[in-house]
């Protein structure tokens, strides 16, 4: 492993820590954030595993599935706003 492997790895480590406050809080980001940044970071993950960089692809892919999670959350929390200005409107 070089050491600009490590580098991009533990970058992407920071990056999955500094979500976990979003994903546990109930302050998520607009969808659109999620999605993007997403899609940014798995086809980050897949450019490294052409490089032959196992460790920072695999950073890369959590960094993706964390974003994912932030997406469903938002997505589900949207739905039962929604749900609940229906349900006072009635």
């Amino acid at each position: 492993m070089h050491w600009q492997e490590t580098v991009l790895a533990i970058g992407q480590i920071i990056f999955i820590i500094a979500l976990l406050p979003s994903v546990f809080s109930r302050d998520k980001p607009e969808i659109w954030t999620s999605v993007i940044t997403g899609s940014v970071a798995l086809s980050i993950a897949i450019t490294y595993l052409t490089m032959k960089l196992p460790f920072a692809a695999v950073s890369a892919f959590f960094n993706f599935v964390f974003w994912s999670i932030l997406a469903v959350q938002k997505r589900r929390q949207d739905r039962q706003k929604k749900a609940l200005v229906r349900r006072n409107k009635a």
